[in-house]
């Protein structure tokens, strides 16, 4: 077949899976906002019916044929068009789907629904021992992925790379070894300074329905678009990008604080913010698609930290806050702003602040290459998760609910997800330092309340490229350096010196 008929066969192939994996996604929102308990064993079942058909498309003879009419011709000598793109990470699916049979693609998606499903009640419950048999199966059947995937480096390694194209777990470390000592010392410095701020001025009374008008009202200035989104609640706030038009985010709230559901809103919609901008005319193939989970976290952590939790976002926002929870009136800005940027070691990752934040990360980081290269094993992970948060932040959870089974990403079986969250934190220091050079002070656009300048700039810059670069030649193209981590060190050291007086 001619390359071009080819590779018209390929874009409509894919665009249908890209479909069937919206039909997924859809199931998954539903899943985690709406579904009734007595339906869950029919939803793993409808998922696991939906992952074999989407296997055995993904793992189709016919892709390898059409690459090959493709591959090493015209269509494809300009390395970064459309084409060549398309037909590079194609054939990347592809070579890794092939190596998946069908019964493994059914199986985790079986598992990884009933074990999601078992940990929301588990956690709710703090009932690990009725967890662990589930994401038990779950390991084992992710470490029979990642054995079936590994042909050089670790095992773990294969799972990094479907989230973090071209990264190992060595590649990572490396990365993070630069950044444990200096963040320890940090939070050690601000540990001991005499100016602290008051937590106590967050609490107070939020009625749910008012924190939801204040999210609905921030997020849409800081351009997330309501009318092809909408936010809903569930226990732990995600993003689901439906498809063209349909990009949703989720949010947890509390009655006695706002703080927890704004943030978090704030954070999806940056992810939210990303699936907006990518092109449309390219949805259902690589060229429109976000090119991995660092650049996509870049985005959530940049909105959530750098931009809402900045002076100038407050001088424009805090009078509608006080307007909604007239229990801040009281407050002056400048002590909220200094409460919203309070650091001290928590339990929680997603309740984090900026300089304790990836040492959360980096810990789970270590737990899941040693629970998928097999130096671990579930039942371990209790004790192994309190030691390193001993090691780490100089804390011991009280509960499992606070320390192992906090978090959603292993249960839904995503490991090697993790260090995107790090290596997110890395890639939007060095982003937003480059904006800040090409655009001016962004913080003179938050505190006028023009978010448009800041956002056309990662529009044009990093948005609408979708996969046309790997991550790493992305932050190259568009910063002109190599990925540094000295970028977040500066940021955090000069605003947290400030904030809290250090020498």
């Amino acid at each position: 077949m001619r390359p071009r008929k080819a590779y018209e066969w390929l874009v409509e192939h894919h665009r249908i899976n890209a479909r069937y994996d919206s039909i997924r996604e859809l199931l998954g929102w539903d899943q985690r906002t709406h579904l009734p308990k007595g339906g869950q064993a029919n939803r793993a079942a409808q998922i696991t019916t939906l992952a074999g058909l989407i296997s055995g498309r993904k793992t189709d003879p016919k892709i390898g044929d059409m690459l090959g009419d493709v591959e090493g011709s015209s269509l494809v000598r300009n390395k970064l068009s459309d084409e060549a793109v398309n037909v590079r990470e194609w054939r990347r699916a592809y070579d890794r789907a092939k190596k998946i049979p069908e019964w493994l693609a059914v199986q985790i998606a079986r598992i990884s629904s009933e074990c999601e499903m078992a940990w929301q009640s588990a956690r709710q419950a703090n009932d690990w021992q009725s967890f662990m048999p589930h994401l038990g199966s779950l390991v084992e059947l992710k470490r029979e992925e990642a054995g079936r995937l590994t042909t050089t480096g670790t095992a773990y390694d294969s799972l990094i790379k479907q989230f973090e194209p071209g990264e190992t777990a060595e590649s990572l470390a490396a990365i993070f070894s630069k950044m444990v000592k200096p963040l320890i010392d940090l939070t050690n410095e601000i540990r001991e300074s005499p100016f602290q701020p008051d937590p106590e001025i967050l609490q107070g009374y939020s009625p749910i329905w008012k924190q939801k008008e204040l999210i609905r009202q921030i997020t849409g200035r800081v351009g997330y678009d309501l009318d092809s989104g909408q936010i809903d609640r569930s226990s732990h706030p995600f993003t689901s990008a439906i498809g063209p038009g349909d990009v949703r985010i989720t949010t947890r709230y509390r009655a006695d604080s706002f703080a927890e559901a704004l943030f978090s809103a704030i954070h999806e919609s940056g992810h939210a913010l990303y699936e907006q901008g990518l092109p449309p005319e390219h949805w259902g193939t690589p060229r429109g698609t976000a090119v991995s989970m660092a650049i996509h976290e870049s985005q959530s952590l940049m909105w959530e930290n750098m931009i809402a939790r900045s002076t100038g976002f407050w001088k424009m926002f805090y009078p509608s806050l006080q307007t909604h929870f007239p229990w801040l009136e009281s407050i002056p800005r400048d002590s909220f702003h200094f409460a919203v940027n309070r650091v001290q070691p928590g339990l929680i990752r997603t309740e984090a602040d900026e300089v304790t934040y990836n040492l959360h990360v980096i810990l789970r980081f270590e737990l899941e290459k040693a629970l998928i290269g097999r130096e671990i094993e579930v039942e371990d992970l209790p004790h192994a998760w309190n030691e390193k948060m001993k090691k780490y932040l100089l804390i011991k959870p009280p509960d499992y609910a606070q320390g192992v089974m906090q978090d959603v990403h292993w249960a839904a079986g995503a490991f090697g997800y993790f260090p995107s969250y790090a290596l997110g934190t890395v890639y939007a220091a060095q982003f937003y330092a480059k904006a800040a050079k090409d655009i001016g002070d962004p913080e003179s656009f938050f505190e006028a309340g023009h978010f448009g300048p800041f956002l056309a700039w990662f529009r044009g810059k990093i948005y609408s490229q979708g996969s046309r670069y790997l991550p790493r030649a992305l932050v190259k193209t568009v910063t002109g350096e190599e990925l540094n981590p000295r970028h977040l060190i500066d940021y955090l050291d000069k605003k947290y010196g400030m904030l809290y007086a250090l020498c």
